[in-house]
């Protein structure tokens, strides 16, 4: 048996015995284990107490060493106890002529608790001579008394710690925390178990370990706590494994939500400083910005973009262009990394990390990290590729769908802001539109298609080629949008799909405002459908809306529009909006108009410029929060004076064709343009004997001088003329062939009395002195 069999005293029986085995002394352990007091037990021999009286120990034949062995004894109340027992010779033993003087110590316990003494022995043992636990025992003043840290490969830790604290070879702040918690055990005596210390000797500031520990205190047989013990694990690659697993996590969600190519470079770049790195640079093919596929030159090299450099908290994009190979990820510095950017086998750039000589060189671990976090960043960055090829192509249908943004004319100058619900596409189905028209008249429209995005955007395309066909016919704006409405019912017939259809199109419909202003007399007729009116402001910054009814939305079909007409005054300024604008400013209909008729005035449009009102009036919208599209078009008019404008009645006789040329030939030198004299007599020549020859009277014949000038000649038939090729043999049908290489435009329109014909001619350039050259 082992020399320290019984390391626990108090639980031990204790007897004297002689050398004939008669029990000389008797202590109080003895008495607890057996229930036999001193005197009952004192002077007879040991072999009484024998549960089994013949089964007597064996006895080794040199009794002058000690020796162990196990036995049954029988207690008071005549139950079977089984002991371990050990005895050791005192004096006078082993001697045959002094076997009778000599007295023998024996010891025992039951048999159940040397087992368990046993185990506590093996377990000590066992941590104490293992490498992959610590074990530490300290006093009351927290010194070492017992370690195994020896085993343990630590830099910096003495061989002995005997004696010493944690103060004597940790960093400070790392002593100080661990004593803080022992300390915590010996005041309250509950033990403690505490993951993720950091431990770092003084021999090696920059480096340490990460240690689970768990304490518990040793108590006196008095419940005092005199010391106590600690385990600790280390846990280093564990916590760098669980840390650079949640740095994948934290760079992935990091980018995985953005479509910017440059935002997921800055994000790529921040989130690997410093968990990683202390300084990161991103660098992505320069063609991956605009959307397309890089392309490696001849040589292998590969124009880059430095996008993002983050290092101690400092974020830099856009920083620079660079050549570089395709080759490699491979870095012969050991305290830097860079992986390839990747996608579908097409390489997008590289991502390279590097840390300060204090830090410690990168591990294996930590460039298969760094690839991983690349992989998954080289798909966001080609989500972003691709999103950025789509919304630009997006954005280019949306502005080729709508007018510019400022126009200037002689009729009107306009400037026009369309806020698309969702900024991240830049789409939607608002829209408005500037049409110049025949005879000084300019059509301004505004429209809103349901639903949003590119399938609204493409609608809006279609209603909006729509409205410009109908409008070079010169339909008043009722019947225009009787055919309008028409044309979407019919679409919305053409587009549909049974309710279980997987694919489902979208919803065709909206509103729409076309209104016609008329620079000579200075009206504005205006119709609606489903659509806001729009608002007059006059010179003097009075706003009114114009009195229009709306008619049902487009689409619905078989109700009539009605026609709005008011006087607007030059310098006047018309606004067309849609529907969106008043749900931002006012939230309902009615306090939508009272708050924008409020903006119109405080912009004061109709004295500054309309660019400047329009940003003035939008500026505070919340740009990435609206709940619907928001357009807005502000259009200020020009009257054209009656000194620009000529009016003559004829009646249909053929001598009336010599007096307008006089007329018109006379009032083009009063305005200086006798260069437009011999073609102008020849275009209303013709136009004239048209309108004699196949309409009758009577005629009116009108020349408007504005961004250029128009001849109209108005008779009482409906009926249209139509230009054709006539043959060398016959003596007429060239007169509209004429008239159309002799003008830039011209074209036929319908009134209330019959219709009127119209060419234009573009205005010869001014003299130096302002003058019209003659």
């Amino acid at each position: 048996m082992e020399r320290h069999l019984f390391p626990y005293a108090e639980s031990m029986a204790g007897i004297a015995l002689d050398g004939l085995g008669v029990v000389v002394a008797w202590t109080a352990a003895a008495e607890r284990l057996l229930a036999y007091r001193a005197e009952e037990v004192c002077g007879r021999p040991v072999w009484d107490l024998l549960h089994d009286p013949d089964g007597r120990p064996a006895v080794p034949r040199d009794r002058g060493v000690p020796w162990s062995g196990e036995t049954v004894l029988r207690d008071r109340s005549g139950r079977a106890r089984k002991i371990v027992y050990r005895v050791l010779p005192v004096c006078g033993a082993g001697t045959e002529a002094a076997e009778g003087a000599a007295r023998y110590l024996v010891l025992g316990a039951p048999a159940s608790e040397v087992a368990h003494w046993r185990q506590d022995q093996a377990i000590t043992r066992g941590l104490l001579l293992q490498d992959r636990v610590g074990l530490a025992v300290f006093d009351d003043r927290l010194r070492i008394v017992r370690t195994n840290t020896s085993l343990l490969p630590y830099t910096g830790v003495p061989p002995d710690l005997t004696g010493r604290r944690l103060g004597d070879f940790l960093m400070p702040e790392d002593a100080a925390e661990i004593e803080g918690l022992l300390a915590g055990i010996l005041d309250t005596g509950r033990p403690l178990v505490r993951g993720g210390v950091l431990t770092r000797t003084l021999d090696d500031p920059q480096g340490g370990a990460v240690m689970d520990l768990a304490a518990f205190g040793l108590q006196a047989p008095d419940g005092r706590v005199v010391g106590l013990t600690l385990l600790f694990t280390d846990v280093t690659e564990l916590h760098r494994s669980r840390a650079r697993l949640e740095l994948l996590h934290r760079a992935t969600a990091a980018v995985g939500g953005l479509l910017s190519v440059t935002g997921a470079g800055e994000a790529l770049a921040s989130v690997l400083v410093p968990h990683l790195a202390d300084t990161a640079v991103v660098e992505i093919a320069e063609a991956v910005f605009s959307g397309g596929e890089p392309a490696t030159e001849q040589d292998g090299r590969l124009l880059l973009r430095r996008t993002a450099v983050t290092s101690a908290g400092l974020t830099v994009s856009g920083a620079a262009l660079a050549d570089r190979g395709e080759s490699g990820e491979a870095s012969g510095d050991p305290l830097e990394l860079t992986a390839s950017l990747r996608a579908r086998g097409i390489l997008l750039g590289y991502l390279t990390v590097r840390r300060e000589p204090g830090r410690g060189a990168f591990e294996p671990a930590d460039l298969d990290l760094l690839r991983e976090i690349a992989g998954r960043a080289s798909l966001v960055l080609d989500n972003a590729r691709s999103y950025t090829r789509e919304h630009r192509a997006a954005v280019g249908l949306q502005r080729s769908l709508l007018p510019p943004s400022e126009t200037a004319g002689a009729v009107v100058s306009t400037a026009g802001v369309y806020l698309p619900r969702d900024p991240s596409t830049g789409v939607g189905g608002d829209w408005f539109d500037v049409i110049p028209l025949s005879s000084a008249r300019v059509a301004l429209v505004a429209g809103d298609v349901v639903g949003h995005g590119l399938g609204a955007s493409a609608t809006m395309g279609r209603l909006r080629t729509a409205v410009r066909t109908l409008a070079d016919l010169d339909l008043d704006p009722e019947e225009l949008l009787v055919h309008l409405d028409d044309l979407v019912a019919q679409l919305v017939v053409e587009d549909g799909e049974p309710e279980d259809a997987e694919w489902r199109p979208v919803t065709i419909g909206g509103t729409c405002v076309y209104a016609v202003y008329d620079a000579v007399s200075g009206r504005c007729a205006v119709a609606s459908a489903g659509h806001p009116p729009p608002a007059v402001i006059d010179p003097e910054g009075r706003v009114t809306y114009v009195p229009v009814s709306p008619g049902p939305p487009l689409g619905v079909g078989g109700l009539p529009f009605e026609v709005a007409e008011t006087d607007v005054g030059s310098g006047s300024v018309l606004a067309l909006f849609s529907n969106g604008l008043l749900e931002e400013v006012g939230g309902e209909l009615d306090r939508g108009m009272a708050e924008l008729a409020r903006r119109l005035a405080g912009a004061r449009a109709a004295d500054r410029p309309l660019r400047a009102a329009v940003d003035e009036i939008v500026g505070d919208l919340p740009a990435h929060e609206l709940a619907d599209d928001v357009t807005l078009l502000l259009a200020r008019t020009r009257c054209i004076p009656e000194a620009d404008t000529a009016v003559w009645s004829l009646e249909a006789d053929p001598a009336a064709v010599a007096k307008v040329r006089e007329l018109a030939s006379g009032r083009l030198r009063e305005w200086g343009l006798d260069d437009l004299v011999f073609t102008t007599e020849l275009v209303l020549s013709e136009l004239v004997t048209n309108a004699i020859r196949y309409a009758g009277g009577p005629l009116q014949v009108r020349l408007i001088l504005a961004e250029c000038l128009t001849c109209e000649v108005s008779d009482p038939s409906a009926t249209q003329p139509r230009m054709r090729r006539a043959r060398l043999t016959d003596e007429g049908g060239r007169g509209l062939y004429l008239v159309a290489q002799l003008t830039t435009r011209w074209g036929s329109r319908y009134t209330r009395h019959g219709k009127t014909l119209w060419a234009e001619q573009p205005l010869p350039p001014p003299a130096a002195d302002g003058a019209r050259h003659t």
